[in-house]
């Protein structure tokens, strides 16, 4: 009989973050260590089915309705750096037993050695409202430039998403000097939401959806609304990831912070939702995917994409490029008395 062998730490090292390629959402099962091996089990009438979560590729994981979790499986997760949210069925809302904001409330694996590099860059900046502005303008304009290329693949084209290049170049055109020249976050915020609204007509129209009008989180009755709030939190859990990776608190937001304390999440959530879910919401809507259905396009759209790859290093630009306009000398005052 083979014997098993515990996990060791400098295995679980081998993939970076922003190479993982899993993301899971469970709901009625339990997730336990079973022969030095993170798995979840279900119930298949009076058997036990056992099924392997190679945490060492896993980015994040969400556990929905039904769920338990052993202490034992928590700790060799967080040996993984694995992100473990606990949530409602269908993925939402999101919700865990800590101080962050319920809407992004991670149990983030505890670690006192990481990098702070990209931390002390960030708080470089961060405390002033002119550069902060900065960082902000420069996480939509990346926004915007990968929503611009990813509604224009191939892939999506077949899969019967095929946008109007033209009014998707138009808004791109439109929006892009409007974030640039943007005076303040208020303004900001209000050029993201019509940027939405805009986004959501030009997708309803691609598809052929008829009626839309987004609810609010949790309140739609319709596929495409529920369809975007369960998505949403697949980005959130990327978002999450991402801000951990690179030892930056949530709180710490350019954007979205002043109403939400686990704003960062959200911005770093902001560059990917438009390009990879809103799409594949509207896809499975009209071809009446249920939710497990969805939820594989999503993870696979976020997966062959390297949306976590995207955010990791977007993220990074950003706080090293924001810190060195914080290094540089005010202007000299020419003239005199």
């Amino acid at each position: 009989m083979a014997r098993s062998r515990s996990i060791d730490n400098n295995d679980l090292k081998s993939i970076l973050h922003s190479k993982r390629a899993n993301i899971y959402y469970l709901e009625h099962c339990r997730v336990l260590v079973n022969g030095g091996r993170v798995e979840y089990v279900t119930d298949a009438g009076k058997k036990s089915l056992y099924w392997n979560i190679p945490i060492a590729n896993t980015a994040s994981i969400l556990l929905g309705t039904g769920t338990s979790i052993t202490q034992a499986a928590m700790r060799e997760l967080a040996r993984a750096g694995v992100l473990v949210g606990f949530c409602g069925g269908g993925g939402t809302p999101l919700f865990a037993a800590n101080e962050v904001d319920v809407e992004v409330a991670w149990l983030a694996p505890q670690s006192e050695y990481r990098p702070t590099e990209y931390l002390q860059a960030w708080v470089q900046f961060w405390f002033d409202d002119a550069l902060r502005l900065h960082a902000a303008r420069q996480l939509q304009t990346r926004r915007l430039q990968r929503l611009l290329a990813a509604w224009n693949t191939r892939a999506l084209r077949e899969a019967g998403f095929a946008v109007d290049p033209a009014r998707l170049q138009a808004l791109v055109q439109q929006f892009t000097p409007r974030i640039a020249s943007a005076p303040d976050v208020t303004a900001l915020l209000t050029d993201e939401a019509q940027l939405t609204k805009a986004l959501f007509k030009l997708a309803v129209d691609t598809v052929g959806y008829g009626e839309f009008t987004r609810a609010k989180r949790g309140t739609g009755t319709d596929d495409a609304n529920r369809f975007l709030d369960h998505g949403n939190y697949l980005a959130y859990g990327l978002g999450a990831t991402a801000t951990w990776v690179l030892g930056l608190p949530h709180g710490l937001a350019v954007l979205h912070g002043k109403t939400r304390r686990g704003g960062l999440v959200f911005d770093a959530a902001d560059l990917v939702k438009d390009a990879a879910i809103l799409p594949q919401a509207f896809l499975s809507a009209m071809r009446g995917d249920d939710e497990q259905q969805f939820r594989r396009q999503c993870i696979e759209a976020l997966t062959q994409s390297e949306s976590l790859d995207f955010m990791i290093d977007t993220l990074k630009d950003i706080a090293v490029q924001t810190a060195r306009l914080a290094q540089q000398p005010p202007p000299s005052q020419e003239g005199g008395a």
